[in-house]
């Protein structure tokens, strides 16, 4: 069992920085890709960035240029640097890990690699004031 623990949400002016982690836990053999999505309250849940395992980025239009992705593969943990925040930014932040491939041990010691599977992140909540 995989799971992602985020942390870094809270409340922060107009024009503040934040930064959200989130580490991935479990028997984890590899993580395709890491990434943020957010969700406000009456809307969709949304991609904010998303990295790979070899470090290609892609980001969502609203955040270019004032949002950074980053990511630890040694720890599975994936950041967001959060600059010029917006009010518009106010939402639920969610971690999300793409293609995670693990590995179950039998009692006679014999590894098993398991088909890849998606896994999110409770969410944080980040709330900018104006």
């Amino acid at each position: 069992q995989v799971q992602l623990v985020e942390s870094g949400g809270g409340l922060v002016q107009a024009g503040g920085s934040l930064r959200l982690s989130c580490a991935a836990s479990g028997s984890i053999f590899r993580i395709d890709a890491m990434g943020w999505y957010r969700q406000a309250p009456g809307k969709q849940r949304e991609l904010v960035a998303t990295i790979t395992s070899g470090g290609s980025t892609n980001y969502a239009d609203s955040v270019k240029g004032r949002f950074t992705i980053s990511r630890d593969n040694a720890k599975n943990t994936v950041y967001l640097q959060m600059n010029s925040l917006k009010p518009e930014d106010t939402a639920v932040y969610y971690c999300n890990a793409q293609g995670v491939v693990t590995t179950v041990q039998n009692i006679m010691g014999v590894m098993t690699v398991l088909p890849p599977i998606d896994y999110w992140g409770q969410g944080t909540q980040v709330t900018v004031s104006s």
